[in-house]
């Protein structure tokens, strides 16, 4: 057993950190605690058997003397031949062991100079973990040797380490959007995090064949920061753990003076930018050489170039950097180049651009003049990226000063991924990659006759955030009002801006709250929209709104209700739809006559005569043996149709045996007929992909909804087997809201009810409902993150429901969305 450091040791070094100590002392301290705990280890268990051929090292972030609180320790343990490696076998184990035992956590490897220096594609994080070795024990003269290869090695490889190292970090980043802009971001992983300060160190070792530089002096204070950060959220979890999480940005901002975290939060992507500028810089010099296939399609892109601009390794240079002191609006130029073909910026031209926006005075006095050539920018295929240029450099925040409101400003909300400025752009970026995701929108999009007001209005349609108090939607309408005054735009073009921006929220409302196949939900549409022009362009604001929200939200089954919306809409548009109940088809066989007796016509309406045909075999299969059950999956979505005798609760009890199951449930529909028996259907999804990944679920699922529809098994009892929901924090929660509409729908009442979601909130919903007496004829769910929208459309009695009863159902409702 290793000797451990005593737990005052450890506490003494967090203490030290809370009472105003630096990261730096943390780090050292634990990597000489550490540093004790292993080379007396090496000395009893090691040594004696291997007084030679074996070696200890520290690589990686414990080579660096980089030990966070929580952090792995890496070891290397460095032996002289394969035959060595399988005699110490059974000594390293009792090694690790005695290490493990002393509450580190370690990650090893055995390995043999000549395999340290072999280049395996497959294995590139041992090359670069060896760039951070350090000496600890053992055979001083193997770790010698070891050193004496490397440089030869690096310098022998160091194209394709470099490239390799490259392609990793580029993976890394486009897990995370390539983007710095997360409300939640890691720390360590994501965009300008503290692997990109990591790399820039590599990349300059690998570059001068000598160790590890040290990173650019110019992000010193952003390394100072993240290493102070990361020691905070380590000793705040007790664990390794580097999610910056809203909880975890209000203790940051207090203890950094009682700071706004939204305020808090700009220092941080300030720092993140400036790493991730210096990383991308980085790795421009190590793209793939013009001998390579993308190296080839590369250097066929360079014939872009023209007299003003240079493209190299698919980066735009200027070729006269000068001019912006005497024509700082050429900029604008630069922008609409990128813009047009799809290039980024080169970190020269970012760099000189940058400084020629912070000038003051601002490269863009007077108004009028600017709007031509940011019309042309906003109509062509990459306008996001051309924007992304002009948000970076800091130009777009000098032509329009209305969007420093949100730069870098994080709205506490679960179900966004984005700060607000980069949401925008990543809506934007939507509309760009909509020939790859969905022809239907995408067609769409070739109808719009000014793509460019369309992009303007997305641009500010939520600038409205970063003003304090009131609606949002108001604030972003004044600030868009006073950037299209100094553009001088025409009346008619401010109008159609304004419509956009003021009906944003809409159809996303709609598709959460109404049902699509009830006519009125059309008619309530078309009155917003106006015009089937608007509507087009609003529906593509929506699915553009929406997309950015988080790379989850835009499902199949959610573009494919927004894509229902707008045919819809637009068929009442242009009269289309005729209004009128649906009468039963002529010539039904006697069979099918009988299954629809008693069907409410929103059934005929949203079934086509193949469905009908499926749900009649269905009940008559019902009538047989008590219930049926119809599982499959279509669109990315799953569907189960139930069928059995009408029984009180029986919604409630399907809906949970669902839940039980894991799955999210989308839509819920109720039908029964003459005879007595009910339909109800589901639409749901999967996010665990538990029906996908095991076969056997799928059966299991239907016999328990079988079961809970005959009444055979406790819904509640399957329920109490969920894992239970991690309450959110107080400040985070939210409070319930229950609204009634009337006008909805001319039969039923409409019942929205926002909540905390959890496990069972829908049984808990629909058995409220059913124990008052109120029958449901459908249930539309959406669910963002941690909150619930559950929207009911009920009858009592055969109508709607009477004030007294809404009265009293409106505390009970609420009393059951507590979070529990």
């Amino acid at each position: 057993m290793a000797t451990q450091p005593s737990s005052g040791e450890w506490d003494e070094i967090r203490r030290e950190f809370e009472t105003g100590g630096g990261a730096g002392a943390v780090l050292a301290r634990r990597t000489a605690l550490v540093d004790g705990l292993v080379a007396g280890a090496h000395r009893r268990l090691l040594a004696p058997f291997f007084p030679s051929g074996l070696s200890v090292l520290a690589v990686g972030g414990y080579g660096r003397r980089e030990l966070f609180p929580y952090s792995d320790v890496d070891l290397l343990l460095l032996v002289a031949g394969e035959r060595m490696a399988a005699a110490a076998r059974a000594p390293i184990e009792e090694f690790l062991r005695s290490l493990w035992d002393s509450g580190l956590r370690l990650s090893h490897s055995v390995h043999t100079p000549e395999e340290c220096t072999e280049l395996d594609s497959g294995n590139l994080e041992l090359a670069v973990s060896l760039l951070d070795r350090r000496y600890l024990g053992g055979d001083a003269w193997l770790y010698e040797l070891l050193s004496g290869k490397l440089p030869k090695f690096v310098h022998a490889h160091r194209d394709p380490l470099g490239r390799g190292l490259a392609r990793l970090a580029r993976e890394r980043h486009a897990r995370f959007g390539n983007t710095i802009h997360h409300l939640e971001p890691d720390i360590k992983e994501a965009p300008g995090g503290l692997r990109d300060l990591q790399l820039l160190r590599w990349l300059g070792a690998i570059r001068s064949g000598e160790g590890p530089a040290a990173a650019p002096e110019s992000l010193e204070a952003a390394r100072r920061f993240l290493f102070h950060l990361r020691c905070r959220l380590h000793y705040a979890a007790g664990r390794d753990s580097n999610r910056l999480s809203f909880e975890a940005q209000e203790m940051a901002a207090g203890e950094d003076g009682e700071v706004p975290a939204a305020a808090w939060m700009r220092t941080y992507y300030r720092h993140a930018r400036a790493v991730f500028f210096e990383a991308t810089r980085a790795l421009e010099r190590h793209d793939p050489p013009a001998g390579s296939l993308f190296g080839e399609f590369r250097h066929w892109r360079s014939r872009l170039s023209n007299s003003d601009f240079t493209v190299n390794r698919e980066r735009v240079f200027l070729r006269e950097p000068g001019i912006l002191e005497t024509q700082p609006r050429e900029m604008l130029r630069a922008f609409e180049f990128a813009a047009r073909h799809g290039l980024r910026l080169s970190a020269e031209a970012e760099r000189r651009i940058a400084a020629c926006a912070a000038r003051p005075g601002g490269p863009f006095p007077g108004g009028r003049e600017n709007w031509p050539p940011l019309r042309r920018l906003l109509t062509l295929p990459h306008a996001a990226l051309g924007l992304r240029a002009m948000h970076e450099t800091g130009a777009l925040t000098r032509l329009f000063p209305e969007l420093e409101a949100v730069e870098c400003l994080v709205i506490r909300d679960f179900h966004h991924r984005y700060t607000v400025d980069e949401h925008s752009l990543m809506a934007i970026q939507a509309l760009e990659e909509l020939p790859g995701r969905d022809t239907r929108f995408a067609g769409l999009a070739e109808e719009i006759e000014r793509p460019d007001l369309l992009r303007f209005a997305l641009l500010f349609h939520d600038v409205g955030k970063g003003s304090p108090g009131g609606s949002h939607i108001e604030g972003s309408l004044a600030a868009a009002d006073r950037a299209m005054d100094r553009l001088d735009l025409p009346p008619a073009d401010r109008e159609h801006v304004r419509f956009l921006i003021r009906r944003h929220l809409d159809m996303p409302g709609v598709l959460r709250s109404r049902d699509l196949n009830e006519p009125a939900t059309a008619r309530y549409m078309a009155g917003l929209a106006e015009t089937a022009e608007r509507l087009k362009a609003l529906t593509l604001v929506s699915y553009a709104d929406l997309s950015a929200v988080n790379p989850e939200v835009m499902t199949a089954w959610r573009s494919g209700q927004l894509w229902l919306l707008y045919l819809a809409t637009y068929q009442e548009l242009t009269r289309e739809l005729h209004a009128g109940a649906a009468e039963l088809p002529e010539g039904l066989p006697p069979e099918m006559a009988e299954f629809l007796e008693g069907l409410p016509a929103r059934y005929l309406r949203t079934r086509s005569r193949d469905e009908m045909e499926r749900d009649r075999q269905l009940v008559q299969a019902a009538a047989k043996r008590g219930a049926a059950v119809r599982l499959e999956k279509s669109n990315g979505a799953y569907r189960a149709a139930v069928s059995t005798r009408d029984r009180p609760h029986l919604l409630a009890s399907l809906a949970g045996a669902l839940s039980s199951f894991g799955v999210n449930i989308l839509k819920a529909e109720v039908f029964s007929n003459r005879r007595g028996f009910v339909l109800d259907s589901f639409v749901f999804s999967d996010p665990g992909r538990n029906l996908d990944l095991n076969p056997s679920e799928m059966p299991r699922l239907q016999t328990t909804l079988e079961q809970a529809a005959l009444g055979k098994l406790s819904v509640k009892r399957l329920l109490a087997g969920r894992p239970k929901t991690v309450p959110p924090s107080r400040g985070a929660r939210l409070r319930p809201s229950v609204a009634f509409d009337n006008d909805a729908s001319p039969s039923a009442t409409l019942i929205e009810i926002v909540a905390q979601d959890r496990p069972g909130l829908l049984y808990d919903l629909a058995r409220t409902l059913s124990s008052n007496g109120c029958l449901i004829d459908l249930v539309l769910i959406d669910t963002e993150a941690h909150k619930a929208v559950d929207v009911f459309y009920v009858t009592f009695e055969g109508g709607r429901l009477p004030e007294n009863l809404r009265r009293r159902l409106e505390p009970q409702l609420r009393e059951v969305c507590e979070f529990r």
